[in-house]
């Protein structure tokens, strides 16, 4: 079977082309632009791969083989509902549907129960950690995640394991095409206004998903949030329990939350007791792009909503204390219409901010575009006084350097992606 991925290079999409080659599929696709995901499933032999995203492209790679399925990421028929793409394959009657569709039908095939992460924050870190202490405890195990990782690929497709770990997506519903055997909740907060015009309908999307769960674990107020009742498939957990930051030592709290979660809801899997579990997680590596050391000093971080970024900044006071230099990068511009009141005290704690433009995709085109200009206004009057307006240049370059020189730590609130600020950073300063 040749399956042609759309958005080749997207964090999610990227990793199930990884499993569909394991799984001894033909596999080819496109993108918009080159990043490092492109680079790395050329180097791991999915080679046909080709930048641009037009009628000629993909007419090309079908005449050489036939292309059975088109798999593409939500993204595509929102910003092109008539993508040349999407319309190729209408014409030669090639099947196209979304991620969710093609992993559905890859998990019957494999025969795999899934252990689902879902929550507004901290998936891909959870996702990683509950991938980490499975391989520590032998457990085989396949696994599709959203970030890099250091102690093994990005996904795997394991013919001997009878679970897959997957970091379940609200944005556009995706989440809900599944029925985890476990859910890992990992925390609950209004986003994605543009699929969830308001907070409640929010909250019935996750009451759907918990009811298509066999079983879930979830924190106390994230049960209160949905006005969930006592029920045998739910593990409600405190996150005030003193516990948690006794016997876990990882640096920041939501790292802390995001470990206990994990050994609490994986438990039942092993014969292990708590105690060892929570012995293999606080050795958890890291997550790429999830407080991530690009050089001694300068973390990149993908924290794109209110809580996100707080727990980003809780981490980094607790290892530079005062001296945290923040560079800023909005992850869409609606995003940033949404965060508007969040904004204004966010950075109140930080020595120093710089703002640059905000990465965009899938806008509202009827939102104006809020510079960074605009967005420093929005800040509190203390912070206005601390932070500039800057571009991806060589002036940006030298302040970061400046700041590192000086011994700060320069926490980089990035999006991601091809031309993004995290995107900048690994090419001038990754060591």
């Amino acid at each position: 079977m040749h399956i042609y991925f759309s958005g080749i290079g997207g964090a999610g999409i990227s990793s199930l082309a990884i499993m569909a080659k394991q799984a001894g599929m033909a596999v080819s696709g496109s993108d918009k632009q080159d990043n490092h995901n492109i680079h790395y499933l050329k180097e791991h032999g999915v080679d046909d791969i080709h930048i641009g995203q037009d009628w000629d492209q993909i007419k090309q790679v079908h005449n050489k083989r036939p292309i059975d399925w088109l798999v593409y990421t939500s993204a595509l028929p929102m910003e092109q509902p008539d993508a040349d793409e999407l319309r190729f394959c209408q014409e030669k009657n090639i099947k196209a549907t979304k991620r969710d569709d093609f992993l559905s039908y890859l998990l019957d095939a494999q025969d795999l129960k899934m252990i689902a992460v879902a929550g507004t924050h901290g998936k891909t870190t959870t996702t990683a950690m509950a991938v980490w202490l499975l391989k520590q405890l032998n457990i085989p195990i396949s696994y599709s995640l959203a970030g890099n990782i250091t102690f093994g690929e990005p996904a795997l497709l394991d013919p001997k394991s009878k679970y897959f770990v997957y970091e379940a997506d609200e944005f556009d519903r995706n989440f809900l095409s599944f029925h985890p055997y476990i859910s890992l909740i990992s925390g609950i907060d209004w986003d994605h206004p543009d699929i969830y015009p308001t907070r409640e309908n929010y909250y019935d999307a996750f009451r759907t998903f918990l009811r298509q769960s066999e079983h879930a674990v979830l924190w106390n107020s994230d049960a209160e949030r949905l006005a969930l009742g006592p029920t045998h498939k739910y593990q409600v957990l405190d996150e005030d329990d003193n516990r948690i930051h006794e016997q876990l030592h990882l640096p920041g709290r939501v790292n802390r939350l995001d470990a206990w979660l994990v050994a609490n809801g994986l438990r039942k899997l092993t014969d292990e007791p708590l105690e060892t579990l929570l012995d293999h997680l606080d050795r958890f590596p890291g997550v790429g792009r999830r407080f991530e050391s690009l050089a001694p000093n300068l973390i990149t971080d993908y924290a794109h909503t209110g809580p996100k970024i707080r727990g980003a900044l809780q981490a980094a006071y607790e290892v530079a204390g005062d001296n945290v230099v923040v560079v800023y990068e909005g992850l869409h511009n609606t995003r940033q219409h949404f965060m508007k009141d969040e904004l204004k005290h966010l950075f109140d704690g930080v020595k120093k901010l710089y703002i640059v433009p905000s990465y965009l995709a899938r806008e509202d085109p009827n939102l104006p575009l809020l510079h960074p200009e605009d967005l420093k206004k929005l800040l509190d009057d203390g912070v206005k006084q601390r932070t500039a307006t800057a571009k991806l240049d060589n002036d940006l370059q030298t302040a970061i350097r400046h700041h590192l020189d000086n011994g700060d730590l320069v926490l980089c609130i990035t999006a991601g992606g091809g031309d993004s600020l995290d995107d900048w950073l690994r090419k001038h300063f990754a060591s």
